[in-house]
């Protein structure tokens, strides 16, 4: 059996779609399974022994619809047995149908139905603490017989790569023996950032728990104006706990440093996913327009913790609205969202990693 599952985009979904390989191979052990990925988000599966090859989505084929197309009808000579379309968006509408793949599979949308052998309606409630992003994947290999208890996202780093990531953590002058957080200070975008006035006051927090705490910052070169805001807003004790010129030069360079982090703590998003790939503790702040349901994969309130602006101010919701409606809104409601209403679970959750 030869399998193309398609994940575009965000590298925390690619990431948790890796869960469907691990299932399928434990029930097929002889199948051949592909993935068709965004090239950039390759690292975080770089090394997974069980997916047999990677087929990249790059800029040129999201240039144009033309060039989809012609990517469709090139991997039509694959020959798939199955495709899982767990991304369902017209790219991926498009791969399957041009597949001509016996099984196609996706989540049920009424006006792509006609273009998948078998869909899945998703639920709307977690039944788990794994979370929706991962149940629902899961019900998609249920048309191939598969049913299985929730599976975790693993990241594979080799050993040359967790001693590489020390040596820098060293080279850096922090010391391997005493505590070191990675601070998701920036979200993915603008509307899923913790404002960082508020961001600052919670590395301060971790300071005041635990005074040998030492901080490291995720983010890439070009938000090095924004990461040197938030160290700039954090008091002086806290900036002399905090190595700024430490950072992940690449995806799988973030990885390494991350894997000798006592924890990660911050913005929800693919390095939160990351962590938890990587078996290390988080504290996640969801945007208040996020659904903390689906996202909160194996939150457990001691090794994973997550906070929400509902957790707080549940009236905020009373009202049901669209998520969109959410998502224009989200700086006025992270401005409701204070510090101090975290701080107690935070300092709960530092407490517990001793």
């Amino acid at each position: 059996m030869k399998v193309l599952i398609i994940q575009q985009k965000m590298i925390g979904d690619v990431l948790t779609s890796t869960i469907l390989f691990e299932a399928i191979k434990k029930k097929y052990p002889k199948s051949e399974l592909h993935y068709l990925i965004n090239s950039h988000t390759h690292p975080v599966v770089e090394g997974n022994p069980f997916i047999d090859k990677c087929q990249f989505f790059t800029q040129h084929h999201e240039d144009s619809f033309k060039n989809v197309i012609s990517f469709a009808k090139s991997l039509r000579h694959q020959n798939y047995d199955v495709v899982i379309d767990v991304y369902s968006k017209t790219s991926s509408n498009i791969i399957t149908y041009y597949s001509k793949a016996k099984t196609r599979i996706s989540k049920r949308k009424w006006y792509t139905s006609f273009l998948y052998t078998d869909t899945i309606v998703e639920e709307k409630e977690p039944t788990t603490n794994a979370g929706l992003a991962i149940e629902n994947r899961l019900k998609l290999l249920s048309p191939l017989g598969i049913y299985t208890e929730a599976l975790k996202p693993k990241i594979y780093l080799t050993e040359e790569e967790i001693e590489k990531g020390k040596s820098i953590i060293k080279a850096g002058g922090l010391d391997l023996n005493k505590p070191i957080f990675m601070i998701g200070v920036l979200g993915s975008s603008e509307n899923k950032t913790y404002p960082l006035p508020y961001m600052a006051k919670i590395i301060d927090l971790i300071i005041d728990c635990n005074k040998d705490a030492q901080i490291l910052f995720n983010y890439i070169p070009k938000q090095i104006n924004e990461a040197k805001a938030v160290y700039d807003l954090c008091n002086e004790k806290t900036q002399n706990q905090i190595f700024l010129d430490v950072f992940g030069k690449s995806l799988r360079e973030f990885l390494m440093l991350t894997a000798s982090c006592n924890a990660l703590i911050g913005n929800e998003g693919g390095a939160t996913n990351m962590a938890k790939a990587l078996y290390v503790p988080t504290f996640t702040i969801f945007s208040p327009w996020i659904n903390k349901d689906s996202w909160n994969m194996f939150d457990d309130n001691k090794k994973h913790v997550s906070v929400h602006l509902k957790d707080y101010h549940p009236e905020v919701y009373s009202n049901t609205k669209h998520h969109k409606g959410l998502k224009k809104e989200s700086e006025k409601l992270y401005q409701k969202f204070k510090p101090e209403l975290i701080k107690g679970v935070l300092k709960e959750f530092i407490d517990l990693l001793h």
